[in-house]
């Protein structure tokens, strides 16, 4: 009876989150989701390593929340990627007694490309040889800085095995969830992510799909790339039959006519609408324009040995400018893997390795991918190949002058200091990203934020007009500077 109760609870959030849960090997992820389940997974798992995703609902206290439980194997590198680029808030298992660990590492790059919150539960509590200082400290080593280690990262004790610290844990994931202000879809178009995919002897294609927005009913046209059908059946993952399923449900579709691929987008439509060749993949450039006029270059550094990560990250800090930054995602020991690649598919990044294996297997994948890998044996040959291809393209990347305005006064308000200025030449526009020179010399680039006209806001600073200018972050401007505005 005390059951039904909590499941009639109305949701607090406007949907329910998803949440993926991410670690390495033997840290007690699956364990985590059997104790907040009530089931027992693991037992039906070979060798006790979760073998494919899965995804599941539960009720706390009164809110629903939606599951992934993601391999933790090095083998399943791709689908647990696949799984954090689906979810609403990601937890990150560490262990108590073991501490952050290298597929706990490459978990933290796969979570930050996916741009998620994330919330750290360390594991394993109830072991004599836990020592939560230490995972902290490695945390922060990686570039995790947890509360009290000067970051604002939440970091839970708890112990899958005796359940201690788990219903914070999903307090905690409820209040990240409300923090995030989850959209409410159920209203869109439906689409859906295809999580699970097999063939079922008996009842032929089977395909797990996590629901992303609208609904799917019972008869609908369900297609995807490369897979269509008409839905004939829906189970829930507690396997109940369902007439509809909706926005953050995952959920077992029966009907495709043959299996689809992990991965795949699912869409309501007819099977001649499907495309027969593969959509051209939309990729993040590798050389990417910042908010604060700087050009990116994301690399993902795989070394032989410690030392030789260590010499080449040092040198790579050198090769910043202030018109362009070397940023690195990851950077490991070890030979490339088909983890580097998914990991530089989604980020946009080029992964250098230096003194490492290619598998064949892992080049296959990279050429499908379209991601760029460079292999080196000499540190030189590396830092100027890698000088070169940043010069080349910081040349070509020419800002366009749209404006040029004089600053002939400034003022202190209880909004900001205001720029009064002069349009000389062009147009200045409200978000614009802007220069600023002091006797021809580039002080800092900044953007527009708000523009005044007589005590007017306007969206535009025409040529000849006089305007106020609030400029966003701590920009430092005075009398007599020049305000340039670039694209």
């Amino acid at each position: 009876m005390e059951n039904k109760k909590v499941a009639v609870k109305k949701n607090t959030l406007a949907r329910p989150p998803v949440v993926t849960i991410l670690g390495h090997v033997d840290h007690g992820k699956t364990t985590l989701l059997d104790y907040i389940r009530k089931t027992k997974v693991t037992q039906e798992e070979h060798g006790g390593i979760t073998q494919h995703i899965g995804a599941y609902q539960i009720v706390d206290r009164g809110q629903t929340i939606t599951f992934i439980d993601t391999p933790g194997h090095e083998a399943f590198s791709s689908m647990r990627s696949r799984g954090a680029n689906v979810t609403d808030v990601a937890i990150l298992v560490v262990a108590a007694d073991d501490g952050v660990m290298p597929q706990t590492k490459e978990s933290i790059a796969h979570i930050k490309a996916a741009n998620v919150p994330m919330i750290v539960a360390i594991n394993k509590m109830d072991l004599p040889t836990a020592n939560v200082d230490r995972v902290k400290k490695g945390l922060s080593e990686t570039g995790v800085l947890v509360e009290g280690y000067g970051g604002d990262v939440v970091a839970l004790p708890i112990s899958a095995k005796t359940g201690q610290g788990v219903d914070e844990l999903l307090e905690m994931v409820t209040l990240v969830a409300e923090l995030a202000e989850l959209k409410d879809e159920s209203d869109q178009p439906f689409e859906a992510v295809v999580i699970e995919s097999s063939l079922d002897r008996f009842r032929g294609p089977l395909a797990t799909i996590l629901i992303k927005k609208g609904k799917l009913r019972v008869g609908d046209e369900i297609k995807t790339l490369k897979a269509a059908g008409k839905v004939k059946a829906l189970i829930s993952t507690t396997g109940e039959k369902l007439k509809e399923a909706t926005i953050s449900q995952p959920v077992k579709v029966l009907g495709f006519e043959k299996a689809p691929a992990v991965g795949e987008v699912a869409t309501i439509g007819k099977k001649e609408l499907l495309v027969e060749q593969e959509a051209p993949r939309t990729k993040r450039p590798l050389f990417e324009e910042q908010a604060d006029g700087l050009s990116r270059i994301n690399l993902i550094i795989k070394a032989d040995v410690a030392g030789s990560l260590e010499a080449i990250t040092a040198a790579l800090e050198n090769l910043s400018t202030q018109q362009s930054k070397v940023n690195i995602i990851s950077q490991e020991t070890g030979d490339i893997t088909e983890s580097d690649v998914l990991l530089a598919a989604s980020t946009g990044a080029i992964i250098i390795g230096f003194g490492v294996k290619l598998p064949k297997n892992v080049s296959d994948l990279a050429e499908e991918e379209k991601v760029m890998v460079r292999s080196f044996d000499l540190i030189y040959e590396l830092l100027s190949e890698l000088k070169e291809g940043l010069e080349s393209l910081a040349e070509g990347k020419k800002e366009q002058v749209l404006g040029k305005a004089d600053v002939i006064a400034t003022f202190d308000t209880s909004w900001g200091r205001i720029a009064g200025v002069k349009v000389v030449e062009g147009r200045l526009a409200k978000n614009d990203r802007i220069n600023l020179y002091r006797n021809e010399e580039k002080t800092g680039p900044s953007r527009i934020k708000s523009i005044r006209h007589l005590q007017e806001e306007v969206n535009l600073a025409k040529e000849g007009g006089e305007y106020g200018l609030l400029l966003d972050g701590k920009v430092e401007f005075a009398v007599g500077d020049i305000i340039e505005a670039v694209s």
